[in-house]
């Protein structure tokens, strides 16, 4: 059963244009791909930003060009209508060091899913994630697909900096950091992989679409 659109303000010029449900899928994330493509060819007067999130949007629109009711009515209307789009994707491999003091949460989780540390490795290892969107930091994927038994609530107390590389989990997601930070996700290991280049003709490796696999390289 599909779910209305809910659209809340953010602000003066924010409109959070939202499609969740009970749980993500992948097929409304489509249709948001098709819909941030739409505003790109055809923009609503006044739109300055539009930032694609986990099965939602947010536009930046200044009200004294567009009075935001009238930005909802046409988000509603495209989004009736919008096709799903999958755009051009890769598949990405990154080898990660599990366990040991790049994943030292590895121990733990596998004591909270009744596994133990090679299973969880085996189970992260072995499925297939969807770059859903890219946000919080510079070159960060949030990554759909990770198996429901690695579901995990975030820690209570974040660590206040993870090193870059490090390959985390929270909730139903998965991600790598592309820069050393704070962070409240657990750390399964670490991977020897740059996310994010400013310098670079494409700065970030990866983008909406792409399917990432790890691969094991290690287990301390």
């Amino acid at each position: 059963m599909e779910h209305d659109p809910r659209v809340s303000h953010a602000g003066a010029g924010g409109i959070l244009f939202d499609v969740a449900g009970e749980s993500f899928e992948l097929a409304k994330q489509h249709r948001l791909w098709a819909l941030a493509e739409s505003l790109a060819a055809q923009p609503i007067p006044g739109l300055r930003e539009t930032v694609l999130g986990i099965n939602n949007v947010l536009l930046i629109v200044d009200p004294l060009v567009t009075h935001p009711g009238r930005v909802t009515e046409q988000l509603l209307r495209r989004w009736e209508t919008v096709e799903p789009s999958v755009p051009d994707s890769r598949d990405v491999e990154i080898d990660v060091q599990y366990g040991g003091e790049g994943g030292e949460d590895l121990a733990s989780i596998a004591a909270h899913a009744g596994m133990s540390a090679n299973e969880v490795v085996e189970v992260h290892s072995g499925a297939v994630y969807t770059v859903a969107c890219l946000g919080s930091m510079p070159g960060f994927p949030y990554l759909v697909g990770l198996p429901s038994r690695l579901h995990v609530p975030r820690r209570k107390v974040p660590r206040l900096r993870l090193r870059e590389g490090s390959v985390i989990i929270a909730g139903a997601q998965a991600s790598v950091l592309p820069c050393a930070g704070p962070c409240g996700w657990h750390v399964l290991g670490w991977a020897g992989v740059s996310l994010f280049d400013p310098e670079a003709p494409v700065p970030c490796l990866l983008a909406p679409g792409d399917r990432v696999h790890f691969r094991s390289e290690s287990i301390d």
